[in-house]
């Protein structure tokens, strides 16, 4: 049988070593690969094809789920386990609409990781308890209306949702074109289009977009 390859993305070298640590107690499983930011993570997903990503939600350059978005539309075999801090409603119903079938605490790591991770092998999906009841709390609730900013959300497209983040970051211009391997006027007319379309009017609104969008963590 071939082993179950795992790429684990996570930017703190601590909380990786320890998840190779526990998934390594399972001796068919492998790890394929460690990123440390979102790009590098979409990079090497490419390059390795695994059957099992876990990606952390705030990672620099690209976060997890843009990361996750972009992964799944180019390697939709893979599974992806999302391994977060963060237990916010918000955040879940994204990290489903990006596509990840898993969604563990970092709190929890230590009795779901390789429950979680057996699940995914299998196709089925995987929810810390806490996650769950914040899932089953918003089917439960009346419908209501849509949180400011979701609708621009969705009508940025994922290479701005990938300039947004950089900018976000403090990047300049000529900083977006060589992470993304684009003409610096291809990026200043990207930003020029994103501010429109976001109605923004200086990076300090753009900074504050991208926090309160989960694209950034403050």
């Amino acid at each position: 049988m071939m082993p179950v390859r795992i790429l684990i993305a996570d930017d703190h070298e601590i909380v990786r070593r320890g998840l190779i640590a526990l998934l390594q107690t399972q001796p068919e499983w492998e790890i394929a690969g460690e990123a440390v930011t979102g790009r590098e993570a979409l990079d090497l997903a490419r390059q390795l094809t695994p059957d099992i990503a876990i990606i952390d939600i705030g990672m620099p350059e690209l976060n997890g789920l843009e990361a996750t978005r972009q992964i799944l539309k180019m390697l939709p075999q893979t599974e992806v386990l999302i391994l977060t801090m963060h237990e916010s409603e918000q955040i879940v119903r994204e990290v489903l609409a990006a596509g990840a079938r898993g969604y563990v605490l970092k709190s929890d790591a230590g009795k779901d990781l390789v429950t979680a991770v057996e699940a995914l092998c299998q196709h089925r999906t995987f929810f810390s308890s806490k996650v769950s009841e914040l899932l089953l709390h918003s089917y439960l609730r009346q419908p209501e209306k849509a949180e400011p900013g979701e609708g621009t959300r969705s009508r940025l497209t994922a290479r701005e949702r990938e300039i947004v983040q950089l900018l976000a970051e403090g990047k300049s211009n000529k900083e977006v074109a060589q992470s993304l391997n684009i003409s610096i006027k291809t990026a200043e007319t990207h930003r020029t289009n994103i501010m429109n379309k976001l109605d923004l009017r200086s990076i300090t609104e753009l900074v504050r977009y991208a926090v309160r969008n989960n694209i950034v963590e403050p």
